[in-house]
Order: C-alpha cells, then structure tokens, then sequence
C-alpha cells in the first residue's frame, strides 16, 4: 500500500479518535460533571492557589497549630430575624395567668411573640342569594313594559351555569402551568380538602378557560409581532398522539414550543407546532420587521436573505463551543474565552450605570470593536490550523459562520451581544417537562402555550401570576374587543370597584 494512503488513513484515525474523546468526555461532563459554564483564567485560579502556598518569611514567629486555627476560626454571626410582612392577616392569641398568680399585681406591659403560620387551601362555597320582586297585582296587565319579575342579574361567569370560580380556576391554571403539577395531583390536594373532581371534569374546565383566554393569547402574539426586535428559541415537549379509530391514544411524538422573546416589553410568545421545520418560524414571522436574535440554528438563515429580518448572533452559543472544547486545546480555547469575557464586562458595565442606547452603542464601539476585529482575525488564522472534527475546530468553525451575524450587535445599542433573555423564558418549560413528562395531547400543548405566554409575560411585568389570570378571567367576557389592550401585561391594572370596563383605547 503507498505510504500516501497510510499517512492519509492515520490522519482520518487520529482526527475520529479525537472525536470520540472529546465526546466521551462531554457525555462523563453531562453525568457527572458541573452544569456551570464559568470560566476562571489560569492567573486568578492560581492565585486562589496560593492561600494554601507556604511561604518564608525572615524573622517571623513560628505559630503553633493551636494559634492558627484560633486566628482563623470566626464566631458565627447571630443570624437575621425574618421580616413578617405588614399586610399579612395576624391572629391574636391572650395568654393571661390565672387571676389567683396575680392578685393585687399591677400590668405594667406586655410580651408580645410573632410566629409565621400556614393553613392549608380550603374549598368554600360562593352562594348567591337573589331576591325576587314582583310588581304589584293591580299593576300587572299586558300594557306594562318589561317583565312583572324582577331579580338582579348574576355577574358574568367563566363558565356560564358552571361549578367553578375564578378562584378555583386559577388556581388549577397556577398550579398546573406556574408550580407544575399534573392534574392528578391537583386532584389529590381537592381530595384531601374534602371534594373529589374526576381528570376528565377539571379537563373541561381547563377547556372553557382557554376559549376565552385564546382571544387575549391572539392579541398578545398581534402584539408582538409589531415590535422591531425579538429573540427566538425552540424547546422540545413530548405530546401524546390524538386518539385513533380504536379510542386508544398512539405512542407520544416530538413536538416543539417556538418562543419568542421582545426584550423592550419584557414579553414572551409560546408557539406549538409538531415539529421543527422551517416552515414553522416563516409562518410565524410573516408580519415582523426588524432584528431577529437567534441561535446557530439552519432553519433561521433563511431570515437574512429577507428584506424586512436582520438575523443577529448569540455570543453566548459561541462561547459554549470554546467552554467545552477546554480540554480538547487549553491554549486556543482560553484565548478565546478571555476575550469573551472582556466584551461581556463592556455589557455589565453599560448595565450596572443604566446606559441608555445611545451611550452603550458608543461605548461598544469605542472598547467592543477592537476586541471583536482581533477576535475575528485570529480566528481565521487558526481555522486551517486545527482538526475540523475536534472541539476546537468545531467552536472556531462555529464562530466564523456565525460572525457576520454576531458583529451586528456593535451596529445598534437597542441589540444583546446574546439571547440569554429568551433561553430564561423557555426554564419554566423544562421545569414543567420533569413533572408532567408529556403533553396529554397536541390540543393540551397549544393550551399550555396560551397559559406559558400570558403568566410568563405578566411575571415579567412583575405582576403576580395568580392576581392577573383571576381578574382577566373575570372580565374577559364582558371585555369588548376593541380595549382588549388593557388587559395585556404591560398594561394590566386590577379592576377596581365600580370601575367601567374599556377606559383604555387600543392602539390602531
């Protein structure tokens, strides 16, 4: 066999042995290792090091090991009193000896202790008491406008001639969507507090929600889309099959949730679909006009060659492939990472002193730009000086294809360096997907991503999750449609009493 070939075959041999341990040691990492991405240069490791480093010192008295450990043992600090808050509810409980210990004392004050309770939830009954009126004998006859009963009206309900509150409605929604509990164990927690609802009756309840919610949920993504800056994502979520012919449900499939994530208004957008074609994000973005943040995912490429999409990088899914390729070439990949750093202290910088966009753009520019054209050239010299297939040829392929985009994050101050904001919206979905393991069925995953979008954006605004869907369930359906603007997050207020619905005009 020529020596060409023998040379060529081990070359192919070391480059697949290469990767191969590096993905051993990504999957020991994934098992065993620490989820952390924090990178420590050498020099601060090794000056951490060296509080444990000896060192002489000339005409110094030689401690004992006693003295030592009383120079570094320290008194542990009395901890905090817990603040209780004011509004919370206070039950007084009078402790008073008996009259026969005090007889002929004199009370010169009080010792007072504060304890923090718990009563589980209880259920109660709302019972509505409506009087009836009849208009006198003598008044009754045909002539008379209006009906000879009268009783005041009944105040809209979620489920007209239903069971269920509000109140009890949102609780199931809270539980199920913000605390994530299937529904058997929202069944189990009534159970215990004296009421049995069969799965397939808190189903329906579910069911009638969302018909009113899906109104709002069509509004809020109109919303959205207006703005002229998102950042996108997709996270997995298995999804029971609809039943079949039979009745029986068929083995679950791989659906998604497209989220979508306005930085400027804090909003969240959760899109089902049963998979992850591009398809998907064009149909989804056919009326948005403006920067696009998104990972280094193919199926998002085809928005830069649009007139209206800007497509913009992610720092963060590039610094990943040079974090993980740290044990594959120590030197390349910290050179890297060291530079990363530097642009993320511009970005903290421009955070912690509130720098409007203007004065952030400014300062990218000033101190982010230079870094970024040395970064860039040295990644194109060392690109042909590395294994493709390794970790580092594959975290210097990734960042060189993904450059173009990454830079147009120094062109506008309103633009992250990453879309870390969005990857934060999808945590309360990979919570969910450990407790409740599946979607019972594709119908139940566009649900949860009506409720995901609504909780999350009114979380965001700082709102209480269970405050906000109480009241918009209560007045969503009497809520005329051109003033369903005021009840989006941003611009949600509790009703008031007495208030009038629609003091808000919607936008054109």
């Amino acid at each position: 066999m020529p020596e060409e070939y023998l040379h060529k075959d081990k070359e192919e041999l070391v480059a697949e042995n290469l990767r191969l341990k590096a993905e051993l040691a990504e999957l020991k990492r994934l098992i065993f290792g620490r989820k952390s991405e924090r990178f420590v240069p050498d020099e601060i490791a090794s000056e951490q090091l060296n509080l444990f480093v000896q060192h002489d010192h000339e005409g110094a008295e030689e401690k004992t090991v006693q003295q030592a450990v009383q120079a570094h043992s320290r008194t542990k600090a009395r901890p905090k009193r817990l603040k209780l808050p004011e509004d919370l509810p206070v039950v007084e409980v009078r402790i008073e000896p008996h009259p026969d210990e005090v007889k002929g004392w004199v009370k010169i004050g009080e010792e007072i202790t504060e304890e923090l309770d718990y009563v589980p939830g209880y259920l109660r009954i709302n019972r509505y008491i409506r009087p009836k009126y009849a208009r006198p004998k003598g008044e009754q006859n045909s002539d008379t406008e209006g009906k000879n009963i009268f009783i005041a009206p009944l105040p809209s309900r979620v489920i007209d001639k239903g069971i269920p509150s509000a109140g009890l409605l949102t609780y199931i929604l809270v539980s199920k969507f913000v605390d994530h509990l299937p529904y058997h164990r929202i069944i189990q927690i009534f159970k215990r507090a004296g009421m049995t609802i069969p799965a397939s009756t808190v189903n329906g309840w579910v069911a009638k929600c969302i018909e009113l919610l899906r109104v709002l949920y069509l509004w809020h993504k109109a919303r959205i889309m207006e703005c002229d800056y998102l950042m996108g994502d997709e996270t997995k979520i298995r999804v029971l099959k609809s039943p079949n012919r039979t009745g029986k449900k068929t083995k679950a499939h791989q659906g998604y949730f497209w989220v979508y994530y306005d930085p400027g208004g804090k909003q969240t957008l959760f899109i089902y679909d049963p998979g992850r074609a591009g398809k998907y994000p064009r149909e989804h973005l056919q009326n948005f006009k403006g920067h696009l943040q998104t990972d280094g995912y193919s199926v998002y490429d085809a928005f830069d060659q649009t007139e209206y999409i800007t497509l913009v990088g992610c720092m963060a899914h590039i610094r990943r492939k040079f974090e993980h390729a740290l044990g594959n070439d120590k030197q390349r990949a910290t050179h890297v990472l060291t530079a990363m750093q530097a642009l993320y202290a511009i970005e903290r910088k421009a955070k912690e002193e509130n720098y409007s966009y203007d004065q952030r753009l400014a300062l990218r520019q000033q101190e982010a730009q230079p870094i970024m054209d040395k970064l860039k050239v040295w990644l194109l010299e060392n690109r042909d000086q590395v294994l493709p297939k390794s970790s580092i040829g594959q975290a210097i392929n990734y960042a060189c294809n993904r450059w173009k985009y990454m830079e147009r994050y120094l062109e506008d101050g309103k633009l992250e360096i990453d879309n870390n904001l969005v990857e934060n919206a999808i945590r309360p979905v990979a919570i969910g997907r450990k407790n409740y393991l599946f979607a019972g069925s594709p119908k139940g995953a566009e649900w949860a991503a009506i409720i995901y979008s609504l909780v999350s954006s009114a979380a965001n605004c700082g709102h209480n999750p269970s405050e906000y869907l109480k009241d918009i369930l209560l007045r969503l359906p009497d809520q005329p449609l051109s003033y369903l603007d005021e009840l989006l997050p941003p611009n949600w207020e509790p009703l008031k009493e007495g208030m009038a619905k629609g003091t808000l005009k919607s936008a054109p």
